[in-house]
């Protein structure tokens, strides 16, 4: 079973572009150098580009675990949440497939 963390923020008005660039650039780095991460979605609400969801599936908790020790999260963290109004996450156990 994989590990799945699905956030949801809204993000401050103004502040669209400059959160998005942070946000992407963390998502390919864990895609293209985290041996445990399988997969990160960035989710754009069609009718609210200042509602994101990603969606983050992981090998194990270890793996995300150690994608929070990364310099580009921890890059990413620390220049991105002053760009929110909310951030909520949630985690899973993915079953299937």
């Amino acid at each position: 079973m994989s590990f799945v963390l699905v956030v949801n923020v809204k993000i401050k008005p103004g502040e669209i572009e400059p959160f998005m660039q942070k946000l992407l650039a963390n998502a390919t780095a864990a895609r293209e150098t985290e041996p445990g991460c399988r997969q990160f979605d960035v989710l754009v609400d069609p009718a609210d580009p200042a509602k994101v969801m990603f969606y983050e599936v992981y090998d194990d908790e270890t793996a995300f675990k150690a994608h929070q020790e990364t310099p580009h999260f921890k890059k990413y963290l620390d220049a991105a949440l002053g760009h929110l109004e909310s951030r909520e996450r949630a985690f899973f156990k993915r079953v299937a497939p």
